[in-house]
């Protein structure tokens, strides 16, 4: 992440590759805190403490997230 204190949602779209429509879903159900000051903004603080606390989960849908489940697949 660059030496930046605040991100808009285009630019933590950005980094997460991802749309920003999913970010302001994450931000609309309570998921991405944010703040709005002419637009909505996420603190730099804000991102890095949503991506510790959500590692390990599977976010593809937000109404269904669950632990990510590694199913190894034996080749013999």
């Amino acid at each position: 992440m660059e030496d930046r204190l605040i991100y808009t949602v285009q630019e933590v779209a950005s980094i997460l590759h991802s749309s920003p429509n999913y970010i302001y879903e994450l931000i609309r159900k309570g998921y991405l805190p944010a703040i709005k000051l002419g637009s909505l903004k996420v603190l730099k603080s804000t991102l890095e403490r949503f991506l510790i606390q959500n590692e390990g989960k599977d976010l593809s849908d937000l109404n269904n997230i669950k632990k990510i489940i590694i199913v190894e697949v034996d080749n013999d």
